[in-house]
């Protein structure tokens, strides 16, 4: 595995940096993926602990900072996160002649995945839409509007509001969607798991069939840091697993 550390995506040096972890031999695929913290705190380097799982089968890994609160407010971190996915489309293709190009976040990364594949507006401020993802993987995020967010508003963090900062409210604008998988523990953070099962019922409700879901056993995304029996990583597989299905 190879690592070019410290990339600047966009205009902000400090800020737009990824890292990009790469197979010794040819790339198949690209996983670009977000951090969770609740848009307050967390980096990229916490992509490490599944990366060479995927590296060791032709995966590369682009695992992107953005902008938080409290210097920074909704909705800069989307922006962001579409600029890194336009570095990726175009560094991938280039460098790699790879165009298939996953987006995946966990949490807080989760809630800004979902809001570039739901609210177009993001990815067509850098000339893309979802004809350019190969797949989304919605870890564990908030579908309804992030309750950092709504603590930066003044408004009870608790509320459960879906306006046009929640995910949910744009779901049915588009014909279709790349292929999705959502994860969610059956002990998530309080109105996780519900909120999740409400997005599933929406997409049904509006007849898309492209996605999935798994539910795991635990609290929210601790399943991100476990190994299996044979040292290799959860998530990793998790991963690897959602790839090779949407290949079929």
């Amino acid at each position: 595995m190879r690592k070019l550390e410290d990339i600047v995506y966009g205009e902000l040096q400090e800020k737009h940096l990824l890292d990009v972890y790469l197979p010794d031999g040819e790339v198949e695929a690209a996983f670009v993926c977000f951090h969770g913290g609740g848009m307050e705190r967390g980096d990229k380097h916490g992509a490490h602990r599944f990366t060479g799982y995927l590296t060791e089968r032709n995966i590369a890994v682009i695992s992107a900072n953005y902008r938080m609160y409290p210097d920074y407010q909704y909705p800069d971190f989307i922006y962001d996160a579409a600029k890194a996915v336009r570095w990726a489309v175009d560094y991938m293709h280039k460098e790699h002649h790879c165009d298939k190009i996953y987006v995946s976040g966990s949490s807080a990364g989760g809630y800004i995945t979902m809001m570039l594949c739901f609210d177009r507006q993001y990815l067509a401020s850098v000339g893309l839409d979802n004809s350019a993802i190969a797949g989304y993987f919605h870890d564990a995020g908030q579908p309804t509007a992030h309750f950092t967010v709504l603590k930066h508003k003044g408004i009870d963090p608790r509320r459960v509001i879906v306006d046009e900062t929640a995910p949910l409210y744009h779901i049915g604008l588009e014909e279709k969607y790349p292929p999705m998988r959502f994860i969610v523990s059956d002990n998530d953070m309080k109105n996780r798991y519900e909120q999740t099962m409400l997005v599933l019922s929406t997409l049904k409700h509006f007849e898309y069939e492209n996605y999935d879901h798994v539910v795991m056993h635990g609290k929210h995304t601790e399943y991100g840091g476990k190994f299996d029996e044979n040292g290799q990583s959860i998530y990793g597989q998790m991963i690897y697993d959602f790839i090779k299905h949407t290949e079929k």
